[in-house]
């Protein structure tokens, strides 16, 4: 019987107090994480999407390049 009440006592406070806090933090946290991206986020993706146009313009320079002075070497590579 004593030790029931050791372990009721200890559970009652986590059912009453821990584990609705932990509830409450962990879905306010996982909304925060859906949330649409920030402003960092999107300066991060134009970044991105500038240097992959840039290199995208690299590609197709020295793809001609190739084609003028070696125009077979598509066909090694392909």
């Amino acid at each position: 019987m004593m030790s029931s009440v050791l372990f009721s006592g200890p559970l009652i406070v986590f059912l009453i107090f821990v584990a609705p806090l932990w509830l409450i933090l962990h879905y306010r946290s996982k909304r925060k994480m859906s949330n649409n991206l920030s402003s960092d986020d999107h300066e991060r993706i134009h970044m991105l999407t500038e240097k992959a146009r840039g290199l995208q313009t690299r590609l197709e320079t020295l793809e001609r390049i190739l084609d003028a002075e070696s125009p077979s070497w598509r066909n090694r590579y392909e």
